[in-house]
């Protein structure tokens, strides 16, 4: 079979969607797949790579580092007409998006979209509040237009239908539990990070962004660093709130952007990991955390809704009602338990380790090359195990 994804983001870039699609391509190819990815142009790189289309795209004003694809409806046409996709998968609700879902319907290719972000909370944690109906119509029109949706939980999926938004499939996430393993801790790396022996390591994985709520993690610290001296926090993760949390915080250890093994030893370095963010669709972070053996605090929301048990993996809070006040309490009181946060530790490694990106691989190939996508009532195979019409 040969498909397309389609995606504004994409390795090099570091983020939950681009190592998601990485890994979905390399599960597709390992099948036997031929997979084209289509995404926006880095500066240096011809227009076509060996892995597929290269498109013109622009930087985003606050992530310099992101592009969004311009619209390529014309160009992909041709490219689909001369080698016809078996079907497209379209990850990103852009420009370049919306105009590969009209080349492909034109070309009668079937189209699955996947929902990886939730441009109506963004919204609101960039003081555009008043946008989010736009968005949330943007997002109908957008998947309104494939044959199915793919998200990530049971708990986004009945979101989306009471939104009226796309037919929603749920393929579950997969975590590499070689890459994160708690194998992989570093004694060293604890050293450079000025831990002692018996210090406890706090880290928050993720963009230094507004939408990851990063003043209630700080917040939390601070609560638990009165209780534990020995604590420091570690911020592994790049974005534009960087230089005045730098400047603010010069306490604080920051990591910059980490990849591949040696974020897997960041995060197996670690002791507690702290996830604030509100607005995730899913949360990969949450998954590698659980397979690096770290306890966490997190909301109950995507990844930590359906993989993370409250008081077995770490802390699953409920809501910020309260303000974040449940959240903070949650971090004081996981610091300063470290029998408990060892025996969650390895319940969260052995629940990671039936999680296999392989299995996940086989549920998105059996998605794309159903016979039923070539119609609107697409619908996964019986023999899936896990991925769930939530229609």
């Amino acid at each position: 079979m040969r498909y397309a994804i389609v995606t504004d983001t994409y390795t090099p870039d570091i983020n939950g969607v681009a190592l998601t699609l990485q890994s979905y391509a390399a599960g597709l190819r390992a099948r036997g797949h031929t997979v084209e990815v289509v995404r926006p142009v880095l500066p240096g790189e011809a227009a076509a790579g060996d892995d597929g289309l290269r498109v013109r795209g622009l930087r985003l004003p606050r992530y310099p580092s992101l592009r969004v694809g311009l619209p390529a409806q014309a160009r992909l046409h041709a490219a689909w007409r001369a080698e016809r996709p078996d079907a497209v998968y379209v990850a990103t609700e852009t420009p370049l998006g919306g105009s590969a879902i009209r080349a492909a319907r034109a070309l009668g290719i079937p189209v699955v979209t996947a929902l990886h972000t939730r441009f109506d909370l963004y919204m609101a944690d960039y003081g555009l509040r008043a946008l989010g109906p736009l968005a949330l119509a943007w997002m109908r029109r957008f998947h309104g237009g494939a044959d199915a949706t793919v998200v990530a939980t049971r708990a986004l999926a009945a979101w989306l239908q009471a939104q009226r938004i796309g037919h929603a499939v749920v393929l579950p996430r997969a975590v590499d539990c070689v890459q994160f393993d708690p194998a992989r801790r570093d004694a060293a790396l604890r050293t450079a990070w000025d831990v002692p022996a018996d210090g406890l390591a706090v880290i928050h994985v993720g963009r230094l962004a507004a939408e990851k709520n990063l003043p209630l993690a700080l917040r939390a610290f601070r609560a638990l660093q009165r209780r534990r001296p020995d604590a420091r926090l570690v911020f592994v993760g790049d974005g534009p709130l960087r230089p005045a949390l730098q400047r603010a915080h010069p306490d604080i250890v920051f990591a910059g952007a980490r990849r591949g093994d040696d974020l897997g030893r960041h995060f197996a370095s670690a002791d507690l990991f702290l996830f604030p963010s509100r607005s995730e669709t899913f949360g990969n972070v949450v998954l590698e955390a659980m397979a690096s053996g770290v306890p966490q605090v997190a909301f109950d929301l995507g990844a930590a809704s359906e993989h993370l048990l409250d008081g077995h993996h770490g802390a699953r809070i409920a809501d910020d009602a309260d303000g974040g006040a449940a959240f903070v309490a949650a971090a004081v009181r996981l610091a300063c338990d470290d029998a408990g946060r060892s025996a969650m530790a390895q319940a969260g490694r052995e629940a990671m380790l039936r999680l296999t990106p392989d299995q996940v691989a086989a549920e998105l190939d059996a998605l794309l090359a159903a016979p039923a996508a070539r119609s609107a009532s697409l619908a996964v195979p019986q023999e899936s195990r896990h991925a769930r019409n939530a229609a």
